[in-house]
């Protein structure tokens, strides 16, 4: 069995396996081993520990020095949608010239505007696209990504992305779950008819869906002016019939009911949440669902950033993810996002660290896979530069502190 042993680890962090998400205390505890050795076999993490505990009976294939570096657990990045078409920027100047995400989406803009894009996209053109941006963002340390459908919007385009999605996850080494997105905004031709649309997702989209083993998770974009929290139980109870699990699209423009919604439907996680109140954050401290915030997407909309430090001090099971997406995140760098976490929503570096990968993965369902440095999980790693501690990472953020990846034992 091929094997590989990686010597002299400064600081070995996020290590341990951890049954549930983390919350409160031990959101900010990021286990970690100084002075320590790594061993991978195949595509696993074998076994790991101090260097004074390192036996000699180990005569791995290959070794590696790995002085100086850090290594952390890969990125989980559990809310993207970085299958799409073309790059919005002509909106991203309407935005610097005043308008709002809902007045460009009025005026045929925004998801309407991906969506058209991808209409004309073939899908070996989306599939080419999207595989590049893979490549980019496992480079940055992802290893583990979540990605939407949603600019399709009618039957043969959600089907071309959920296609594309799956042959992404056939090809790449990097773990990925797929989210069908349909309910995402109502088609112009529906837009006076919101059940028309809605019969069309439970009926049409749905049976093909799941017959094809297309979508892990169903998601909903609950929001004033989309999805009405009725609306929305009542595409992810039709998705839940065929096995799949809600996410939802809450509380991003306005207090919609959409936290609340997930916690009833027993939804994996609640994205977005830029706006939250002392009942929802208590709601949500109380459930099994976790919250995932965006802060990129904050930042790019000009929106306030998520409360993350209020919901962490309630007791929340709070992730961090990209949104990568044209339209109102385009970027998929989950280092920025953590800096940003820190930097403006005031979470400690070994919260972030924690929401950016553990919790990450807790939010796909991939903790048995990636997360954390356990045995038996991937061996999807992140090597440092040489950093003086871990709140250099976040601290430094306009600096590329990584050295190399690694997903699955191989490099990227």
């Amino acid at each position: 069995m091929a094997a590989t042993l990686i010597t002299n680890i400064q600081v070995l962090a996020g290590t341990g396996n951890p049954l549930q998400p983390l919350r409160r205390n031990d959101l900010a505890v990021l286990p970690s081993i100084q002075n320590a050795y790594l061993i991978i076999e195949e595509d696993e993490i074998a076994a790991f520990g101090a260097m004074s505990a390192l036996s000699t009976q180990h005569s791995p294939l290959t070794t590696i020095d790995a002085s100086g570096q850090t290594i952390l657990p890969a990125w989980c990045d559990s809310h993207t949608h970085l299958v799409f078409a073309a790059s919005r920027e002509d909106e991203f100047v309407d935005k610097i010239k005043g308008l709002s995400y809902a007045e460009i989406a009025a005026r045929g803009g925004g998801i309407l505007n991906s969506a058209r894009k991808l209409h004309e996209a073939s899908e070996d053109e989306l599939f080419i696209s999207a595989w590049q941006r893979l490549s980019a963002i496992s480079k940055l340390g992802t290893g583990a990504v979540e990605i939407k459908s949603g600019y399709g919007l009618t039957v043969e385009d959600e089907l071309k992305m959920l296609r594309v999605i799956k042959k992404l996850k056939e090809k790449s080494r990097l773990l990925i779950k797929s989210t069908f997105l349909g309910a995402h905004t109502y088609p112009l031709q529906y837009k006076e008819n919101h059940q028309g649309y809605i019969d069309l997702i439970i009926k049409e989209m749905l049976p093909v869906i799941a017959a094809g083993q297309l979508a892990d998770y169903i998601d909903v974009f609950c929001e004033t002016g989309f999805f009405s929290v009725e609306e929305t139980a009542t595409i992810c109870r039709a998705g839940m019939q065929y096995g799949l699990q809600p996410k939802i699209h809450a509380n991003q423009l306005s207090l919609s009911g959409g936290v609340q919604a997930g916690i009833k439907l027993g939804a994996v996680s609640v994205d977005h949440l830029e706006m939250m109140d002392n009942e929802t954050i208590h709601a949500l401290s109380g459930s099994a669902t976790i919250g995932t915030l965006l802060p990129s997407a904050a930042f790019f909309l000009r929106m306030p950033f998520q409360p993350a430090r209020q919901l962490a001090d309630a007791g929340c099971a709070i992730a961090l993810a990209s949104d990568y997406n044209p339209g109102s995140s385009p970027s998929g760098n989950m280092n920025l996002v953590v800096a940003m976490s820190c930097i403006q929503m005031k979470l400690l570096p070994e919260e972030a660290i924690n929401a950016a990968t553990i919790n990450g993965a807790f939010a796909m369902d991939l903790q048995q896979e990636a997360g954390s440095i356990a045995a038996g999980k991937k061996a999807n790693l992140i090597f440092t530069k040489p950093i003086p501690s871990l709140a250099y990472l976040p601290y430094s953020f306009g600096s590329n502190l990584i050295d190399k990846v690694m997903i699955r034992g191989e490099w990227v």
